[in-house]
């Protein structure tokens, strides 16, 4: 993946972009999505994957991921308020983002860390569901946070893959895994730095 200076660089809440900035905007896109379903919500769920659900304490992404659901985002993130949010969370097993209703989340119940084998689409994955008034789903989609905050997802990561498989890359030294990037390290007998640069 190639950025610019102005895509790596961003205002957010740490300690990782990772851990805490992509399952926020993860669930960010997530309410945008359930503010254009025609169902009518009542709860919401999480389950995160890999990584995090394996550093997600330590990296504060259940915070992370009930204040995104609670409709905050790293660009205007405010300590105060989603310190109340989160106070009002455990008080009530309730969330409020805005232009949705009232909707039923326990984190005890309703965050799930899966320690589980990682979902296929990258180390980084979580599952986002709303439910209506009888529990059953009404609205779930698979999100990877890739890094820098930056978040596909499911059919967006299948989507890459398959145009990075379709088209050539415009750059000399392409690669999608690690493997990859030792195997070309070999074969041209440069280093890696060398290869980027």
């Amino acid at each position: 993946m190639f950025l610019s200076v102005f895509d790596i660089f961003k205002v957010g809440v740490g300690p990782s972009s990772s851990h805490t900035m992509g399952p926020m905007v993860a669930a960010s896109r997530f309410l945008a999505c359930l503010r254009a379903s025609p169902f009518q919500p009542h709860g919401l769920r999480a389950s995160l994957h890999g990584s995090l659900a394996f550093t997600g304490k330590g990296h504060a992404t259940d915070r992370a991921t009930i204040l995104g659901l609670a409709g905050f985002a790293p660009e205007t993130y405010d300590a105060v308020a989603a310190d109340a949010a989160l106070a009002a969370n455990r008080e009530t097993c309730c969330l409020t983002p805005p232009g949705l209703p009232r909707l039923r989340f326990d984190p005890a119940r309703d965050l799930v860390f899966d320690y589980g084998a990682p979902l296929p689409g990258h180390a980084n994955g979580m599952v986002l569901l709303a439910t209506d008034a009888e529990g059953d789903v009404i609205l779930q989609e698979t999100y990877y946070s890739i890094g820098g905050g930056f978040v596909l997802t499911a059919a967006e990561v299948a989507a890459v893959n398959e145009a990075a498989l379709a088209e050539p890359s415009p750059v000399p030294y392409p690669f999608r895994t690690a493997a990859e990037m030792l195997s070309m390290a070999r074969a041209s007998r440069l280093t890696i730095a060398a290869m980027k640069r």
